[in-house]
């Protein structure tokens, strides 16, 4: 992933193309497909082959708990992030005067389950302010109703990065609130210390490099019976085929009871192939990687003609550089003509740098960005 010679066996599909769009779709490695394969061909054991796929749910709840510094047991797997969202609502049961902070640089799964008129909380939006969520902001908004705050580590639509540990201190001395983060942006890119969040979500098919159909859940212990879900299902129930299971239904507690069904097998395979990958190569070395090619992103992109909407401040940049122009989607389309494959959405050009991407791939791209300029 780091090298030329691994690029190439491990990511022949990026031969000729330069792909700096990780933060919508990753690129799997060629062992997450071969992990894909691998699920086929257990799959065709029929029922033998539930002991194998109970062993990759074992092992992949076991990658995630690493890397979210939590434990197995403290780790759910569900569908998607937006599922887990909508079943931490379900396991807040909110009420009227209760209060839910959302903030304006969020993916709508973590911000609109509490928007619903279903949901009787007052929502209270933490508004950014230079492109980046500052500490002091987030402080009025915070009270003895508020019951959540839900934020991303890092932002989907600048690549903004909190400050995670000064927002769990505004969180625990002005409220009572719990934190929710969302992880989607940062997980398998960044090193991770998640001190203090009460429920950790994650998607699985960007910087991770796994596939469609998986949702990371992380809840610790502390606070599980604050995060059980009251769902119907199976996989989530501790009684589902006991003898009273048409009298009373009970819930096995916090992580665990937002797996509401069939686990989805091949996400998961594909789930610990990518993850298994990305922490085999090294956090450390891949944000070690990056953090040169992120620089000069936005050294280069600071020189043109373009609104930057990413806060160039110490600590606050990931992998995530987005920028504004007027011409967009005409710039997006010069570039993709090219095979350089970034992000355009709403006059705003996203680019998402990983460690399968190389200086050149930088030089490549700001180059045709020039050229695109001067078409416009």
């Amino acid at each position: 992933m780091l090298t030329d010679a691994t690029r190439q066996a491990d990511f022949p599909s990026l031969t000729g193309r330069t792909y700096l769009n990780s933060a919508a779709e990753g690129i799997p490695p060629t062992a997450v497909i071969d992990a894909l394969a691998r699920y086929g061909q257990d799959k065709l054991l029929g029922m033998d082959a539930r002991e194998r796929h109970h062993a990759e749910w074992q092992a992949t709840r076991t990658q995630v708990a690493k890397a979210y510094g939590l434990t197995p047991e403290e780790i759910g797997l569900c569908s998607c992030s937006s599922e887990a969202y909508n079943l931490a609502a379900m396991a807040l049961g909110l009420q009227e005067g209760d209060e839910v902070v959302i903030n304006d640089l969020d993916f709508p799964a973590g911000a609109t389950p509490w928007l619903q008129p279903s949901c009787p909380a007052t929502v209270k939006l933490w508004r950014s302010k230079d492109g980046a969520l500052r500490v002091e902001d987030l402080i009025p908004l915070l009270g003895p109703k508020t019951r959540l705050v839900t934020v991303s580590l890092v932002s989907f639509f600048n690549g903004h990065k909190i400050a995670l540990p000064a927002v769990v201190d505004a969180v625990q001395k002005h409220s009572s609130a719990l934190l929710s983060l969302d992880v989607t942006q940062a997980l398998g890119r960044i090193p991770l210390e998640l001190t203090g969040a009460d429920l950790i979500v994650s998607s699985t098919h960007k910087w991770i490099l796994a596939t469609h159909g998986g949702g990371l859940v992380g809840v610790p212990s502390a606070v599980a019976d604050r995060w059980t879900v009251p769902a119907g299902g199976w996989f989530n129930l501790q009684n589902a085929f006991e003898a009273d299971r048409f009298e009373r239904t009970v819930t096995k507690p916090g992580a665990a009871s937002f797996s509401v069904g069939m686990p989805n097998y091949p996400a998961i395979y594909a789930i610990n192939a990518g993850l298994n990958y990305v922490q085999s190569v090294g956090i450390e070395a891949i944000d070690a990687h990056c953090q040169s090619l992120v620089r000069f992103c936005l050294d280069e992109l600071k020189s043109l003609p373009f609104e930057l909407l990413t806060p160039d401040e110490p600590g606050a940049v990931a992998g995530i550089v987005a920028f504004r122009h007027p011409d967009a989607e005409r710039i997006h389309r010069a570039l993709h003509a090219k095979n350089i494959h970034i992000m355009s959405q709403a006059g705003r050009l996203r680019v998402a740098i990983h460690g399968y991407n190389t200086m050149s791939d930088m030089e490549h791209v700001m180059r045709s960005l020039r050229e695109a300029l001067d078409e416009v």
